[in-house]
């Protein structure tokens, strides 16, 4: 199993326990601001268990069908699970605005102080895990998983000074505010899944940092005169790269493929951890220059 798959293994079976604990705390204790985190946690499991298929699909190879492979699965899902944290966020608010209508009073606060002390403690160290996966795979699907749980994290925080608060002063308000808060913060947590998602499925170009490398490289290499058409773009683990690159016309094609070689490698040593896909056209003179003038 790889260690992709392993993360959203681990962050499924957390999401549960911690699903099953708040759901029977927040319905016996009435507190909108627990059930909320309860909620919270039911589609952090579905989002999990959703993300380990998509990357079990985002990994297999490139065959007849899909020719660059399934990479951009990932990105699909970082746009679901965006769109489903969105949705939750609503529903919370909604249930915040009905508590304070309808002036319900929460119970059983000590246990509810428990219960969301140890689903800080579980869900930090789950954050901490997450973001290590994320730095070694360069996925996308634990990256996002790793900032769903952070804002948990916060959400939870919210959440334990909420208790407290109605707890000593009996103002119930206060977790109405506290849970309205909670889903507005989600709301504005999905923008970013959102945004990125759609961004690799519009084919974005990779970080202009990592583009100036790139050029650089090229440059370099003396048996190169120019090149053109430079384009890159990211799938899932995978980034893309294709360019022109204008040699002398007097040049052989075995040296000249020594030299694309040498380039090509350069490039996949700026980041190992990426899966790099290049290609390069060879031109004996500038052919970019005279399409422009034509």
């Amino acid at each position: 199993m790889t260690p992709q798959k392993k993360a959203t293994v681990v962050s499924s079976s957390v999401a549960a326990i911690l699903t099953l604990i708040k759901l029977v705390v927040g319905i016996a204790s009435g507190s909108v601001a627990v059930l909320a985190s309860a909620i919270d946690s039911v589609l952090d499991m579905f989002v999990s268990i959703f993300n380990y298929f998509a990357i079990s699909n985002s990994e297999k190879p490139a065959d007849e069908t899909f020719n660059y492979g399934r990479g951009k699965i990932e990105a699909l899902a970082s746009v679901i699970e965006g769109t489903i944290i969105c949705i939750s966020g609503l529903f919370l608010l909604y249930q915040a605005i009905k508590k304070a209508l309808n002036e319900e009073t929460s119970q059983y606060l000590e246990i509810s102080l428990i219960v969301m002390t140890i689903s800080i403690i579980i869900t930090v160290s789950l954050v901490i895990y997450l973001n290590r996966i994320a730095k070694q795979t360069g996925s996308m699907v634990i990256k996002a998983d790793a900032l769903h749980y952070k804002t948990d994290v916060y959400t939870n925080a919210a959440v334990f000074v909420s208790l407290i608060l109605v707890n000593f002063t009996g103002i119930e308000l206060i977790d109405v505010i506290v849970g309205g808060g909670i889903s507005l913060f989600i709301i504005y947590s999905a923008y970013e899944l959102i945004q990125d998602g759609i961004l690799v499925l519009l084919d974005r170009a990779v970080n202009e940092e990592l583009v100036e490398k790139i050029t650089e490289i090229i440059n370099k290499e003396e048996k190169v005169n120019t090149h053109h058409l430079l384009k890159t773009r990211e799938a899932g683990s995978q980034t893309f790269v294709e360019v022109h690159l204008v040699f002398d016309c007097l040049i052989t094609l075995m040296e000249a493929h020594k030299v694309s070689d040498k380039i090509e490698d350069s490039i996949k040593r700026l980041d190992t951890k990426r899966d790099w896909i290049i290609n390069i056209h060879m031109d004996p003179y500038d052919d970019f220059v005279i399409n422009k003038e034509k």
